[in-house]
């Protein structure tokens, strides 16, 4: 089953005053790549809420924002420094006897200070909020994942149309190949004559012929061909992630198209290879969004 690395899904869910929203986006990339983004006192859950989004994304760059709404269990506290509060009260106290100050010292000058307190957010989720957050990323992976399947059977209707003019352009191209050798054969024959008086070394001929055939000769290359065409319409049925596989596929089938291209020596074989050429181009393009 061909499944695409592109798609969206959103999911929510909420008990009283609490409420957990998760967008999840993916596109096409080498390997998972999984990015999350939850408020502080939640990053604890980072590490299970991937291995969730792995069950459903095996490949691809997913990018997931997570909201909460509502206090819930935050705990805040005023985390004090006093060893710096100290220092800094025996810092002003020098200076107002160094310089003769009379300015007195006041506790706005401790409170406006922002390196002499913190406010801290405990990680304070309970198991029922953790529930609600992990609730609402499964709708938005499952979603996700609804719609990446659907784009998935799209990506491979116009897969299979591609291959299916790329075979027959490959049919067209054996049946030409076997007329290259007599047309070149016609072509030699006659310039000899030419040259020759009319003059032939059958021999000579033949065998100038035959270097040529040699040469000129592309059955390994359709039948290469053959193979991995099956290898590509197998591995479209498989239900594990087979972008890289076809990929490779691809490439193979490319390299093929590029040695009859290399050693045909007829036009209308060369314009069939550039054919062939742009029909992968096309399916290679649509390939690199598959999972």
């Amino acid at each position: 089953m061909i499944i695409s690395m592109t798609g969206f899904g959103r999911g929510a869910a909420e008990k009283g005053d609490f409420r957990a929203a998760v967008e999840i986006k993916s596109v096409n990339h080498r390997f998972l790549e999984c990015s999350i983004r939850i408020p502080r006192q939640h990053s604890h859950l980072e590490d299970k809420l991937k291995r969730l989004i792995g069950q459903y994304i095996k490949r691809g760059k997913a990018d997931v924002f997570v909201s909460i709404t509502g206090e819930g269990s935050t705990v805040r506290s005023l985390k004090v420094d006093w060893q710096l509060v100290d220092s800094y009260y025996d810092y002003a106290v020098g200076l107002k006897k160094r310089f003769n100050l009379n300015e007195e010292i006041k506790i706005e000058h401790f409170i406006s200070n922002p390196d002499l307190s913190v406010i801290e957010e405990a990680p304070g989720s309970n198991e029922e909020e953790e529930a609600l957050i992990f609730a609402a990323l499964q709708q938005a992976a499952e979603t996700l994942h609804s719609m990446r399947i659907t784009e998935g059977k799209e990506l491979e209707k116009d897969i299979l149309f591609q291959l299916q003019s790329f075979k027959q352009c490959l049919t067209n191209a054996r049946e030409i190949s076997p007329t290259v050798t007599a047309k070149y054969h016609e072509r030699l024959e006659k310039r000899i004559k030419e040259f020759a008086d009319g003059q032939i070394d059958e021999n000579r001929l033949l065998t100038e012929v035959a270097v040529f055939a040699e040469k000129t000769d592309v059955s390994e290359e359709f039948t290469r061909l053959d193979s991995h065409l099956a290898q590509f319409g197998l591995a479209m049925e498989k239900s594990e992630p087979v972008g890289r596989r076809l990929d490779f596929l691809t490439q193979e089938m490319n390299r093929e198209v590029n040695t009859i291209g290399s050693k045909a020596n007829d036009a209308k074989l060369v314009a069939l290879v550039v054919d062939m050429k742009s029909i992968l181009e096309k399916i290679r393009e649509q390939i690199q969004n598959i999972e």
